[in-house]
């Protein structure tokens, strides 16, 4: 006997009590038989508890059988015209491989994938057809965020549907012109077309999790009636590995995600190779979800397996099957049915002599699960109509099927893009397409004309459903009226004699004028990580309620407190926990609400601003694409306001990423009345307009006096700069001192000690935004750059400092390269010193936090002082003097390099 029948017989040959056992196994057989899996299934339950009870030492295990979950005499099966979709599935298919194909044959470097569509053709067929529906009058529509890599066949499906052109499918990838498709799911390039953006890997599955519940949400809050719609992510195995596709897996089974399912093509492979060539992905991935609590679907075993189970009375064959590790079901499919005798069936001679009457061929044609329609309708139904659970189904496929030599189950399989002619004769020889030899060179696409048959089923299907998809809503249709800005009078105001406040409390009463608020204030959606009452927004605990859809099981420790801890079926407040890629999915499932539910919604996630952007950087850029509309606040923010928290926990940085996403409108305000300004104008945008931008809005918990708005400041603080105070017009010596955030009022102390100290006058000028400052610049130079003889225009900061006098100096309390951004838009001849927080963070008081950074009150007046040396105004002993008189220790370390 070989080595691998002593393996697979060692559990049978190692039975002390082999009659006992079949008497065991024969009493359950009989309770199948007779009473059902349920019963069964609470016997089994009952005598494992027991022997625990007992002190037995039973191992957990979250597996099941590798054979598929729903068993072949309890199928529904597809009731669909699968002549027609199959016709249809192949033609979708051809052009697919044309469009990649075509456009690498022009031009080699553009890229493209084959394979992922390859292997999930008949699962995004049966589901197009049967089960998604689109947004009607009766149906709000279900949700697909569909595998990134798998565009090519989605864009095929539509141009049958005539929903796309030839001339779009002959630009794929070429989008400059405007005529062409884009590479993935980006909603920005196609904002009527793509759902979701699903690639970088990973951020789907995360981010449909969160859109499940925030669905749950406005059904519970009566906001929109959802029920019936569900959330479909597809994703590939290997992509599975992203932490972000499974972090959230428990937070759906707990909040009892019904309306979600996602389904993991699961066709062994990876970029570089197979994702678990000595395991089993699909059992790795069962054991993950059902211990996370998930309903778990199988999809394993196409239909020509059924019968070779049903012979398997002594579970030889299932032992096989799970005993044959991914690597080798990899080999079996790029190679022959011989191989597959030999190397799999050959494990065995039971099975050998299964499959003595099949043939090469017959061995050949047994399918895996994912290519077979009756299986996976049947899955995709159970999925629809689980109840309580959020659902994952664990589909088995080939990657590359139907691509023949040049990539089926190939390491290479990814990456394909370019097929010889004997390849694509091979397609279309094995895909029945209707295209003559004479016409192979040219891989023509093919549409056969609109009154055939399979033509007119496939208008049908989608009819049936309320029509096409994917389909994006681009505005919705609701109109919310705006409050003015007098609404928020309470933080415009100056604050009164002796009381100081921060920005961040300005915030938190800004949010409760808006809860106030008839139009806007059940569409707030405060979104929270665990940080509520660092930001002193524990009041609206109480006020609004936090979203529990079970409501409040237990009464909370601090019932008898004013602001106690209450959750709430129909709580308003998101609270996240310690999570905040958790939090940012939901502010973009909530940012996204115009266009996923038709409902205006207005998030605003507050989190320290140093676990934000570059934590979540990712789903940041995604929400750009997803054209997000809401507020992300970002408290504790800069480098050195957050005193104590040391290294990682100060953010010198962020404004520097928010910089770099287009349609991210990003703001570091100082003042109260900036903030009022800053956020009543985004509501204005946002949901008065409807424009798809999203504002990153820094806030700070130093308290300080507020000057409150003067008329005519609003339009400054708008563009992202304004002149707040003005120094002695009588002074024969000048500087202009730029600030933003907490550091502006160093600047101002800077102000005072210029005059009183150096007899220097200091203009001081608030930059809410210096990044909006820039953006201007660029958009005046690459202006003046191709219209050369047209009226030169000005950039905004230059019109503003063109009549000042002086050198300028600009102060934040981020990197360096946040105020360079304006360099280059400074005025002919005029001197500009940067002054930053370059390096890494440090504990201590604020004031020591400062002079370590070198962005205190004297390194403002030194650097001011030592610009007017440079233009020979003063003479460089007293920028000496002052080094003394100010205890700066000009042998003091760089902070860049400690």
């Amino acid at each position: 006997m070989s080595a691998q029948l002593d393996q697979v017989t060692a559990q049978t040959a190692n039975d002390p009590d082999a009659q006992e056992t079949k008497e065991w196994l024969d009493a359950l057989e009989a309770v199948l038989e007779a009473e059902g899996p349920e019963r069964a299934h609470y016997l089994m339950e009952r005598l494992v508890d027991l022997a625990r009870r007992r002190g037995a030492d039973i191992p957990f295990s979250a597996n099941t059988a590798y054979v598929n979950t729903i068993p072949a005499h309890k199928e529904v099966h597809c009731p669909g015209n699968l002549e027609y979709e199959e016709r249809l599935r192949s033609w979708m298919r051809w052009n697919a491989m044309a469009m990649v194909v075509k456009a690498n044959r022009a031009d080699g470097d553009l890229g493209g994938h084959l394979s992922s569509f390859a292997s999930l053709a008949n699962m995004l067929g049966i589901g197009f057809n049967h089960f998604w529906r689109a947004p009607s009058e009766e149906h709000g529509g279900d949700l697909l965020y569909i595998q990134g890599h798998s565009s090519p066949g989605v864009y095929a499906r539509a141009f049958l549907e005539g929903r796309l052109s030839e001339e779009q499918l002959l630009n794929f990838r070429r989008e400059v012109d405007g005529k062409g498709l884009s590479s993935y799911p980006h909603p920005k390039l196609m904002p009527d077309f793509w759902q979701f953006p699903t690639v970088s890997m990973g951020l789907g599955p995360l981010m449909a999790i969160y859109q499940a519940r925030f669905l749950k949400y406005l059904h519970a809050r009566g906001i929109a009636n959802t029920e019936g719609r569900k959330v479909w992510a597809f994703c590939g195995d290997g992509e599975m590995d992203e932490p972000e596709s499974m972090g959230a897996i428990g937070m759906a089974a707990r909040e009892q995600l019904d309306n979600l399912n996602i389904v993991v093509n699961c066709n062994l492979q990876r970029l570089d190779g197979p994702v678990r060539g000595n395991g089993k992905i699909i059992q790795e991935l069962e054991a993950d979800f059902r211990g996370a609590g998930w309903n778990v679907i199988k999809v394993i075993w196409g239909p020509g397996w059924d019968n070779l189970l049903a012979q398997d009375k002594d579970g030889i064959l299932q032992r096989v099957m799970m005993e044959t590790v991914d690597g080798e079901y990899q080999n079996y499919k790029a190679k022959d049915g011989a191989y597959v005798r030999k190397h799999f069936f050959g494990k065995h001679p039971k099975l050998l002599e299964m499959v003595a009457n099949m043939s090469d061929d017959d061995i050949w044609r047994l399918t895996r699960g994912g290519h077979d329609p009756h299986k996976i309708y049947a899955a995709f139904k159970q999925a629809n109509e689980s109840v309580g659970k959020p659902t994952v189904l664990l589909v088995k496929t080939v990657k590359g099927f139907g691509m023949g030599k040049s990539g089926e189950a190939r390491n290479t399989a990814h990456q394909t893009k370019k097929l010889d002619d004997e390849a694509i004769r091979e397609m279309r020889d094995r895909f029945n397409i209707p295209i003559p030899d004479d016409k192979l060179a040219e891989i023509p696409f093919f549409k056969p004309s609109d009154d055939a048959p399979e033509m007119k089923y496939l208008h049908e299907r989608r009819q049936a459903l309320g029509g096409y998809l994917p389909q994006r809503r681009m505005q919705a249709d609701e109109k919310l009226v705006v409050p003015s800005l007098e609404a928020f009078k309470a933080v415009t105001d100056p604050t009164p004699e002796g009381r100081e406040i921060s920005t961040t409390q300005a915030y938190v009463r800004i949010i409760t004028a808006l809860l106030r608020d008839q139009s806007l204030g059940q569409r707030v959606v405060p979104i929270l990580v665990d940080e509520s009452r660092t930001f002193g927004m524990e009041g609206l605990f109480r006020q609004i309620g936090i979203f529990n859809q079970q409501g409040q099981l237990y009464e909370p420790v601090d019932k008898d407190q004013v602001m106690y801890y209450r959750e709430d079926k129909a709580g308003q407040i998101l609270q996240e926990g310690i999570n905040e890629a958790g939090g940012m999915s939901s502010w973009i499932a909530a940012a996204t609400s115009y266009s996923t539910n038709n409902r205006v919604m207005i998030p605003f996630f507050t989190y320290y601003s140093m676990f934000g952007l570059q934590r979540v950087g990712d789903l940041a850029w995604a929400a750009g694409d997803m054209r997000a509309r809401g507020f992300l606040m970002a408290g504790t923010a800069g480098r050195t306001t957050l005193n104590g928290e040391g290294l990682q926990h100060e953010d010198g940085h962020s404004h520097i990423v928010a910089a770099t996403i287009p349609n991210c409108v990003p703001y570091d305000p100082t003042f109260g009345h900036e903030l009022a300004v800053i956020i009543q104008d985004g509501l204005r945008r946002m949901v008065g307009e409807q424009e798809d931008v999203f504002y990153y809005i820094t806030i700070m918990n130093e308290n300080y006096a507020h000057p409150g708005l003067k008329a005519g400041q609003e339009e400054g603080i708008l563009k992202g700069m304004y002149l707040l105070q003005e120094g002695d017009k009588s002074a024969k010596q000048r500087v202009q001192l730029i600030g933003s955030g907490t550091i502006l009022r160093e600047s101002i102390f800077a102000a005072e000690l210029l005059k009183n100290d150096w007899n220097i006058a200091a203009d001081v000028w608030s930059a809410p935004s210096l990044t909006l400052v820039a953006r201007d610049g660029i958009d005046c130079e690459r202006w003046n750059m191709v219209n050369p003889t047209k009226e030169q225009r000005v950039p905004y900061v230059t019109g503003l400092l063109k009549d000042t006098t002086g050198p300028i100096v600009a102060t934040t309390d981020y990197m360096r390269a946040f105020a360079d951004q304006i360099r280059p838009y400074m005025p002919a001849g005029r001197s500009y010193k940067v002054l930053g927080t370059d390096g890494f963070g440090r504990s201590d008081s604020r004031a020591k936090l400062r002079e370590f950074f070198e962005v205190n009150r004297y390194y403002i007046t030194v650097a001011a002082l030592r610009s007017l040396a440079d233009e020979g105004k003063i003479a460089l002993s007293v920028v000496e003097d002052a080094i003394k008189k100010y205890g700066i220790d000009p042998n003091k370390p760089n902070p860049v390099t400690q």
